[in-house]
């Protein structure tokens, strides 16, 4: 059977390359076998991707194993915890059409006959799969797992709780000695942060969308139950190759709806919503918010972990993890179970006698926390073409909501203003002017949201945004506001003191004003400059869509 890898190894004007690869120590058995591309984006800035070198010589193994050829080329990876609360933030989201790119280059460039992807983290992962749907040959996932939960006086603790602690400083509510023993005992070991923030809720979801074998989603970084799965992914490889199982034979509609019935489910970052909808464009499958919030309106929420509760990846590990979730969804007819999955199965195949382990952790269809999903759209005059909120991480008295809005046009101009104390109980916190062009790139804002909650304000003050949130956000934190305001959208026109009135139950987002004062105020507005007017993000900003169409490059 032809393979592409043909192209650059066979036949005799296909000297000079074997020449080549046998430069690289391959031997003549080594080059006749299929090329499997191990995409890595392994690195040593990363707590997600320290790891990643040692899945990659297990999903080696498991290539080697199953008769192909390994081998590894790597993408860039930015930690969004690392990048939080300063210019680097801006960088993060335009990453992911960086990673897709270099990735197709690489592969197209030596016709690669299958793929293995290890990602672990926000960007990456999202970024990874809009190149395997692109590319579309053979392929498969396996991240590099979730961190371990801190610990810290018997009391659990992650990356959230330190941004929380932040704010409990400034409130005079924590010392600096205490806060530095929070930091030293967050983060304990190698993996994605352990809660279900963007970076998990994406593993999770590449699991429930059929592209990651049963594990993918749950199993600690540390455990060697991890390194198993990455050298079982390695061997299926092969047999989604022998197959022709490619990327568009998985990444259905149906596929789709899948996980999105599971993040729903699982009470998911709210950065989602952007990757499966970029995810969905290169896979050329409809995908929009009313399909969405329709989703989320017949999805009961089974899970509450952190930010959302007190339980964490470790936790839904032990309960029988994505796996158990999907079946206790698919009792209720939320999934369609004939779809296709990297096993070479369908998915029906994959939940047979699978249930979960702990009631609490993944509630039964009859108790679940909320009739409806984690997530939630809202629109209005505030918001025509939607916004995102993770409403099963806000307080229930926080649920509906009207007061003051305190308008700022930056994030740093924000969060001084919590932290020195300048936000009052009730107010709406309006942050604008950080969207996919405004900022640009879209930058993520745990600071201000984990600040009002460590200062004990997060059941009190709401926060909206045309930027976007991290996973580990709580409160009634509202983003993606569309069109954003350097595009001219409403949020552009909000004053200080006009009222912002919120109702997630009945999806609305509103500011109380009439259509024609939006239109007048909007006539008199004129656009700011770009921030930044050279390199990459003076190029992303020229070209980058709506948060609605999930921030592509058009």
């Amino acid at each position: 059977m032809a393979r592409r890898s043909d192209e650059v190894k066979k036949g005799v004007v296909r000297a000079p390359h074997r020449s080549l690869l046998k430069a690289n120590g391959l031997t003549d058995e080594e080059i006749s076998r299929p090329f499997i591309g191990i995409v890595s984006s392994a690195n040593d800035i990363i707590p997600g991707h320290i790891h990643l070198d040692k899945i990659a010589e297990a999903v080696k193994t498991g290539v080697c194993l199953a008769g192909g050829t390994p081998l590894q080329f790597s993408t860039i990876g930015i930690c969004d915890g690392i990048a939080m609360n300063h210019p680097g933030m801006k960088y993060s989201l335009p990453s992911r059409e960086i990673i897709a790119d270099s990735v197709e280059l690489a592969v197209e460039a030596h016709r690669f006959d299958a793929l293995v992807f290890i990602p672990n983290c926000d960007k990456i992962i999202p970024g990874m799969l809009m190149a395997a749907a692109r590319i579309n040959i053979p392929a498969i996932f396996v991240s590099g797992g979730p961190m371990l939960t801190g610990r810290y006086q018997g009391k659990e603790i992650d990356l959230i709780s330190v941004f929380e602690a932040v704010g409990a400083v400034g409130a005079g509510k924590m010392t600096e000695n205490e806060l530095n023993k929070f930091e030293s005992y967050a983060c304990p070991s190698c993996g994605s942060c352990a809660g279900m923030f963007t970076a998990n809720t994406m593993n999770c979801l590449t699991e429930a969308i059929g592209m990651g074998l049963p594990g993918n989603g749950t199993i600690p970084a540390p455990y060697s139950e991890r390194i198993r799965l990455a050298k079982q992914a390695g061997m299926a490889i092969m047999n989604l190759l022998e197959k022709n199982i490619t990327p568009d034979k998985i990444l259905t509609k149906e596929a789709f709806r899948n996980a999105l019935a599971v993040d729903m489910a699982l009470g998911g970052s709210t950065n989602t919503v952007l990757h499966l909808a970029a995810i969905a464009h290169e896979a050329g499958v409809d995908f929009n918010l009313d399909m969405v919030d329709k989703i989320s309106l017949s999805t009961p929420n089974l899970c509450k972990i952190s930010p959302a509760g007190k339980h964490h990846l470790e936790d839904l590990y032990r309960a029988g993890g994505i796996m158990a979730v999907m079946a206790e969804l698919n009792k209720g007819g939320h999934l369609d179970t004939s779809v296709l999955t990297a096993t070479g199965k369908t998915l029906a195949d994959n939940l047979k006698g699978i249930e979960a382990f702990d009631k609490e952790v993944i509630r039964p269809l009859d108790n679940p926390y909320s009739r409806t999903g984690g997530l939630a759209i809202l629109f209005g005059n505030l918001a025509p073409d939607g916004a995102v909120v993770k409403q099963s991480a806000v307080a229930e008295n926080m649920l509906v909501h009207s007061g003051p809005a305190r308008v700022f046009d930056s994030e740093p101009e924000a969060t001084d203003a919590i932290l020195g104390g300048k936000i009052n109980p009730g107010d709406v916190v309006v942050i604008r002017y950080e969207g996919p062009k405004g900022g640009p790139g879209m930058r993520e804002m745990l600071t201000p949201t984990s600040a009002l909650a460590g200062m004990g304000l997060d059941d009190k003050v709401a926060l909206i945004t045309d930027g976007r949130f991290s996973g580990g956000t709580r409160g009634a934190a509202i983003g993606h506001v569309s069109p954003e305001a350097q595009e001219g959208g409403p949020i552009a026109s909000v004053r200080e003191g006009d009222v912002i009135e919120i109702d997630i139950p009945n999806r609305k987002l509103n500011v109380r004003l009439s259509d024609n004062e939006i239109k007048g105020r909007l006539r008199d507005w004129r656009a700011p400059e770009l921030k930044i007017k050279k390199g990459y993000l003076a190029l992303y900003a020229r070209m980058v869509s709506s948060a609605a169409k999930g921030a592509i490059i058009e």
